[in-house]
């Protein structure tokens, strides 16, 4: 089983670049597998949009606490990394510019010697999607329809999309991706229609906010949905996080992921400075890793 880490960039602006610095190179030298970086371009103080990981439906961030944009902090850790998967958790896809979304993603690949992992999602915060002018009640097609385009941006010589809701004029894009033929693509969400849209487009499944019975129950329908389009469980990677879940570090709560067919465990960093991240990750590190490597998910079979 592998291991990673998400990645809080929302923080004082005088301490991020050092604090990325230090969990980037502790969580390597540690032996985690990845690092993952959220994404939110503007917050708002009050919302209508229900966050769906907080009971009370409000996004634990302050606004003037923001988060890095993604791809930027993925291009720094890339500097600083040589092995170290790096992922975006998740990028919302359809409130962007799908070209010049295209473009991050190739230009990541490359600066990272192909280690980039693309989390998409479709969204929840309506008041965002309002700011940036654009519209919310169709951002599933529309995710769809950007991830289509942006395929034929990564593989094509000479890429073009003529769809319902964008159009691409026979362009050009260079370089494409280290990866073939693209980036791996794992889409983020619990609800069966995000399990729809890993079995119809992905080659990946995070899940969020799960502890291991939870994780194992929506498991079970992404396998039925996968078995449905002639597609196998092991072409798809299943990565959980426990997020601020009671218990979610404790070794116990590793061994029931693995048991419920996960291969990935994220865990979120919560430290704020660069000693106390190193810490936290050492830490996990020290309790996680060793049995990680003993775990393997069970056979993957459909009831």
């Amino acid at each position: 089983m592998k291991l990673g880490v998400f990645f809080s960039t929302a923080g004082r602006p005088d301490g991020l670049r050092d604090l990325l610095a230090a969990g980037a190179t502790t969580a390597e030298e540690e032996g985690f597998h990845s690092i993952w970086f959220g994404e939110h371009v503007v917050l708002v103080e009050e919302h209508r949009s229900r966050y769906p990981y907080a009971k009370d439906g409000k996004i634990p961030i302050r606004g003037d606490n923001g988060l890095l944009e993604p791809f930027a902090g993925i291009a720094y850790a890339a500097a600083l990394t040589r092995r170290i998967r790096l992922g975006t958790g998740i990028c919302l896809v359809p409130q962007r510019s799908p070209i010049y979304t295209a473009k991050q993603v190739a230009d990541c690949d490359v600066l990272s010697g192909g280690r980039l992992d693309f989390g998409v999602g479709i969204g929840w915060l309506r008041e965002e999607f309002e700011a940036l002018g654009v519209p919310f009640e169709d951002r599933a097609p529309r995710c769809r329809e950007y991830l289509d385009a942006m395929k034929s941006l990564w593989t094509d010589e000479v890429s073009q999309h003529h769809g319902r809701l964008l159009e691409v004029p026979p362009v050009r894009m260079f370089p494409k991706p280290i990866q073939k033929p693209h980036p791996p693509i794992i889409f983020g969400g619990e609800s069966e229609n995000a399990l729809r849209r890993v079995g119809d487009l992905g080659q990946g499944w995070f899940g969020f906010n799960l502890l291991p019975d939870e994780a194992a129950e929506r498991i079970e329908v992404l396998h039925e949905l996968l078995s449905r389009r002639s597609r196998t469980p092991e072409s798809v990677e299943v990565i959980v996080s426990p997020y601020l879940k009671r218990g979610g570090r404790e070794p116990s709560t590793l061994e029931g992921y693995a048991a419920a067919g996960v291969d990935q465990v994220v865990y979120l960093l919560v430290s704020q400075t660069p000693d106390d991240v190193r810490r936290e990750i050492r830490e996990l590190a020290s309790r996680l890793i060793g049995l990680a490597a003993s775990l393997t998910p069970p056979p993957r079979a459909i009831a």
